[in-house]
């Protein structure tokens, strides 16, 4: 009887892996798991940062000041890439949906792996995933990680 455990079974680390950030207090832990996966043997590291661009504007329309601020999110998964000997790309992607974009990317760059960070939020009293886990739980082609921050109010009970 074959090891059914050997065929599902995956390296530990990943060559290719897709790191999501959106300027969330989690994204800094997040970098570095996703460092952390990231075969250290020839691996690379694709920091990527999605600006939602409202249905009622042009989908190239320049917000410079939306802009600068996913510039400096990106330096910061660069820095983080670095610390870990790291090559790393980054991109600045503007699209109408966070989820689809995401997606789109992995596969254009070829991703093993993607990690997302997921902040702790709450909508009508509920944990809530908000739209894009969900989008890209269910349509990446390649391995996805989430990385959940604490609860807020660790006292609370579910």
């Amino acid at each position: 009887m074959a090891d059914r455990g050997a065929a599902h079974s995956h390296p530990t680390t990943s060559r290719k892996v897709l790191v999501a950030v959106g300027g969330q207090e989690i994204d800094a832990e997040t970098v570095r798991l996703a460092c952390r996966m990231t075969d250290p043997q020839g691996g690379r590291l694709y920091g990527v940062h999605i600006i939602e661009v409202n249905r009622s504007l042009p989908l190239g329309a320049v917000l410079d000041d939306v802009v600068e601020r996913g510039e400096k999110i990106l330096d910061e998964v660069e820095k983080l890439a670095a610390a870990s000997q790291l090559p790393v790309e980054t991109e600045l992607v503007q699209a109408r949906d966070t989820g689809p974009a995401l997606v789109d990317e992995a596969v254009e760059w070829g991703a093993d792996l993607i990690v997302m960070g997921l902040p702790y939020k709450r909508r009508f009293g509920e944990f809530n995933l908000g739209k894009t886990v969900p989008y890209v739980l269910k349509n990446a082609n390649c391995r996805v990680m989430l990385f959940r921050e604490h609860r807020e109010h660790p006292e609370e009970q579910p």
